[in-house]
């Protein structure tokens, strides 16, 4: 029955190894599927019953088959989806047959991975993992991927190698950072994780899958990364950028005020906080009044992720199109030389930049940028 569904589905709407492994479930553990669908119902809401525990979350509404992609991951050692259907239906590797007994004893290893994938606990203390990382909402996470790969890395760390949890949630977290502003799982991510996920089939240990996971970090963040290869990925005008999201989650690690304001980003940037209007804006430092003024007109210019601050809404109504130069010296009244030097310090803006001729400006910021987003990572070594 579950051939015949496929054969003919495919042919009309196009499915994936997901959705062929779902049907599997359907016909062979109806239960697992349902928890599936229950599941990822009820992250997408918050609980109204006070003593039990709810999957919802800040981060992300799964659908089944991400988290179907979890629990191959951490059960089978294996991102590919399609060699997984296969050994689903009790294919012997070998012989190229089919068994029932086959079958079924590769359903209760998902069945147990799939139990600690849709664990409350393990569920979100891993999302604490992110928290720590200095994430806070799905409007900071560019890859779904790389959360859901890295919740598949936490079941490892937690269940079957036992690594306390206090190291796990540092290790976590810089694996997400890292998965996260390098595009690990943007191209081809299923080989990417296939490939990840090899490296620990022979382990048996915490200590070796810890120095697994850093000798990955330490081998894509390299010095040339952090000086070069980072500031020109944040020469962009991109509104979703990986490198953005990780240089907020810095500022978060750093406990940076708000430009121009008493308040932390981390604070007015809280899901818990929610109105009609947003506590923070993005606004240009140059503004595009001025540029225009000064003969840069091309929108990606003006839109460069480098000429772009978090500032409170009331803020930037008041600087509004005024140049940099005008404005600045007032806004700079209103704090202490200790607190304008260390809002400077955490919004990476170069010594002097309202005077500054604009692409020099751009080019220092983003050096600037680059080295406030590896302080924040180096934070959870």
């Amino acid at each position: 029955m579950a051939d015949i569904f496929v054969r003919i589905k495919s042919e009309g709407v196009k499915l994936n190894q997901a959705d062929f492994i779902l049907t599997l479930l359907s016909v062979f553990w109806e239960d697992g599927r349902r928890e599936l669908e229950q599941f990822c119902r009820a992250s997408r809401a918050v609980s109204s019953a006070a003593n039990k525990a709810s999957p919802f979350n800040h981060f992300i509404q799964p659908d089944p088959d991400q988290l179907l992609r979890v629990a191959v991951a951490y059960g089978f050692g294996s991102g590919r989806l399609k060699s997984v259907y296969q050994v689903l239906r009790g294919k012997d590797p070998d012989s190229g047959k089919y068994s029932s007994e086959r079958r079924d004893a590769q359903f209760e290893i998902l069945k147990g991975a799939q139990d600690n994938a849709l664990n409350p606990t393990y569920w979100h203390q891993f999302l604490s993992a992110l928290v720590g990382a200095g994430f806070r909402s799905k409007e900071m996470i560019s890859s779904n991927n790389a959360l859901l790969f890295s919740y598949a890395f936490y079941l490892m760390g937690r269940v079957r190698y036992q690594v306390p949890e206090h190291v796990l949630q540092k290790t976590i977290g810089r694996w997400f950072f890292a998965s996260s502003l390098t595009g690990r799982y943007t191209s081809s991510p299923e080989t990417i994780l296939d490939a990840d996920l090899a490296r620990f089939r022979a382990v048996k240990d915490g200590e070796t899958f810890l120095s697994i996971l850093d000798g990955i970090l330490s081998s894509e963040l390299t010095n040339d990364f952090w000086e070069i290869s980072l500031p020109a990925n944040l020469d962009s005008s991109s509104a979703r950028n990986p490198e953005l999201f990780a240089y907020v989650a810095a500022q978060n690690k750093h406990g940076a005020p708000v430009l121009f304001s008493h308040k932390s980003v981390r604070d007015l940037i809280d899901p818990a906080i929610q109105s009609k209007k947003k506590a923070l804006e993005r606004h240009h430092l140059f503004h595009r009044a001025y540029l225009e003024r000064n003969g840069i007109t091309e929108r990606r210019a003006i839109n460069q992720m480098a000429n772009y601050a978090l500032l409170e809404w009331p803020d930037n109504l008041e600087i509004s199109d005024d140049d940099p130069k005008d404005y600045v010296p007032e806004v700079a009244k209103r704090f202490s030389q200790k607190d304008w030097n260390a809002m400077h310090e955490y919004h990476a803006l170069p010594e002097g930049w309202e005077n500054m001729n604009y692409d020099d400006f751009l080019d220092a910021r983003r050096k600037l940028m680059a080295s406030i987003i590896r302080r924040g990572y180096e934070k959870l070594l």
